[in-house]
């Protein structure tokens, strides 16, 4: 049991530590892209001038957001979630079907995480329309070598908005391995005291 608490203690610490940051970041752009959205209502409304740029930068505010928070949410059980069969059955059973559908999730994650490569290295082909950055800074995913080319005015590769979902995704296969690990205790050694998100009581506790 040592040998199963030692690396999922460090892996709690470790998801704690990266989702609270990953939270703060997605209050800072939720706040950033309701800023961004009335500026464009005034702007289009008031001053019949909408800006060409406000819609794309919402959008790539509001993906990284939802990479940023989900894993969260995930963590927290705050997804929507089905459960009047495992309510039905013994404690020992509704557990195993818990590290099943976990399992089935990882399987899920894990060709997501596959997949949310590809899309970012292909979003290197693409440019924003609208978005651009004053620096030609080219980093992972669309060279292997980090090439600095001076200043400038260089249009934004869409790979680093699909980045987002695969943050997202990657963050997300973390929580549920931490959540499988978390099950399998309580299987085997059901009176384990595991830390908990301080700020997943706050949340609860909200609501």
């Amino acid at each position: 049991m040592a040998a199963l608490l030692l690396p999922l203690r460090a892996l709690i610490a470790v998801n704690s530590a990266v989702l609270r940051v990953g939270r703060t970041i997605a209050w800072v752009l939720i706040g950033l892209m309701t800023c961004v959205i009335l500026y464009q209502v005034f702007m289009r409304y008031a001053l019949n001038a909408a800006p060409n740029w406000t819609e794309e930068f919402a959008r790539f505010m509001m993906l990284w957001m939802t990479g940023l928070i989900a894993p969260s949410a995930y963590r927290w059980g705050g997804f929507v979630a089905i459960d009047m069969i495992s309510r039905s059955l013994p404690r020992i059973m509704a557990q195993a079907l818990t590290i099943l559908l976990f399992l089935l999730g990882t399987i899920v994650l894990l060709k997501a995480v596959q997949l949310g490569v590809n899309h970012v290295k292909g979003g290197c082909l693409f440019n924003s329309s609208t978005l651009r950055v004053p620096f030609d800074l080219k980093i992972w995913p669309c060279t292997d070598v980090v090439e600095w080319n001076g200043w400038g005015n260089t249009r934004l590769k869409l790979s680093y908005m699909y980045m987002s979902l695969f943050v997202g995704v990657v963050l997300l296969l973390s929580v549920n391995i931490e959540l499988i690990l978390r099950t399998i205790v309580g299987i085997v050694a059901p009176g384990t005291q595991l830390p908990q998100d301080p700020e997943m009581g706050a949340v609860q506790g909200a609501e």
